[in-house]
């Protein structure tokens, strides 16, 4: 019988939101799941608040076929994380590929970027809605939006229900897997 996948990326670049990383790494780890932190490329890198989140794994050396989702934590990152086309196509691969999508706060700006959320209900940060409404997204502004394969939420605050979401979603991939 094939291992169980239970890799879950974490996308990780310079001025991350401390808390959208954080949060849901521990949760994920305490759901039984492995949060795979991934950069542009392998290193350190400083979150808003400056904790470290050390990467192992760059993103042009992922594989999609080893991961049940990708989370985005907000902050600046996204920004710099769009900057990057193995980012890009990560989100992506994992997007066409089924994958589980969870973006929040300024994590929708990496989705605009993977042409990923055309005809998506879609959240986020308020400074972005324009960003997304104009590609494509139908934007809703509550704490968290679930459409099919993708997740979004707006800000920290909406971490728990982010993470109620996500969670309820990575088990429903994993049931389909086996």
């Amino acid at each position: 019988m094939p291992e169980e996948r239970r890799n879950v990326a974490v996308l990780v670049e310079d001025d991350y939101e401390d808390l959208e990383l954080w949060y849901p790494y521990f949760r994920l780890i305490e759901a039984g799941y492995e949060p795979v932190l991934i950069g542009p490329n392998v290193g350190t890198y400083r979150g808003k608040r400056g904790y470290e989140a050390k990467v192992a794994l760059s993103a042009d050396k992922a594989d999609v076929r080893d991961l049940l989702g990708v989370v985005i934590p907000g902050g600046w990152a996204p920004d710099r994380l769009r900057r990057h086309d193995s980012v890009v196509e990560l989100v992506r691969g994992a997007f066409d590929g089924g994958l589980i999508i969870a973006s929040i706060c300024h994590g929708g700006s990496l989705l605009a970027s993977a042409n990923v959320v055309r005809g998506r209900k879609v959240t986020s940060f308020h400074s972005i809605e324009v960003d997304l409404i104009n590609a494509g997204a139908r934007y809703i502004n509550q704490e968290v939006v679930v459409d099919g394969n993708l997740i979004t939420s707006r800000k920290p605050d909406d971490l728990p229900a982010f993470m109620r979401e996500l969670l309820r979603a990575l088990k429903g991939q994993r049931t389909k897997s086996d």
